[in-house]
């Protein structure tokens, strides 16, 4: 039997998967089962608090809220200096702010934008990122930032 693939994205659930067929329908009647019940989650779920040191900045180290401007949040992220930081915190600003999959030419195009310092090699620091598991491509020219990308960034998600 030949293997599966589907992709779907309701609210803040979203499933990917890969498979047999049959295996693949049961996953995905398991999330869809779930679904009413975690939208409920997040229409209810109080917005987290600041944390006192964290008081003023743009995004207050949490998955959900988004980051104002870019060159503060670089600089919260102490991702001026380091390439490959600075790639996956730029990535995880877009990401933030509602781009799901992005490109190196997306990271690269809001850095400029910003006016901040460009990357020297934008591909690399993709790559340096996905053997770190910060960041996982999909597909031949995009890309997401992982869950542990985020924690690396100390964003709580």
């Amino acid at each position: 039997m030949s293997d599966s693939k589907i992709q779907i994205k309701v609210g803040i659930v979203e499933f990917s998967g890969e498979g047999n067929q049959e295996w693949l329908a049961t996953q995905l009647d398991k999330i869809l089962a779930k679904v009413p019940e975690l939208l409920k989650i997040e229409l209810s779920t109080p917005p987290k608090a600041t944390s006192p040191g964290n008081a003023g900045t743009a995004n207050n180290g949490h998955a959900g809220e988004k980051p104002a401007n870019l060159a503060t949040y670089l600089k919260d992220k102490n991702a001026t200096s380091n390439q490959v930081k600075k790639f996956l915190a730029t990535a995880a600003y877009l990401q933030l702010n509602g781009k799901d999959r992005l490109s190196t030419s997306d990271v690269s195009n809001a850095l400029k934008d910003a006016k901040q310092t460009k990357l020297n090699n934008p591909s690399d620091c993709l790559n340096q990122n996905i053997k770190k598991g910060h960041c996982e491509k999909d597909g031949a020219k995009q890309f997401f930032v992982t869950s542990n990308g985020f924690t690396e960034l100390g964003i709580v998600e």
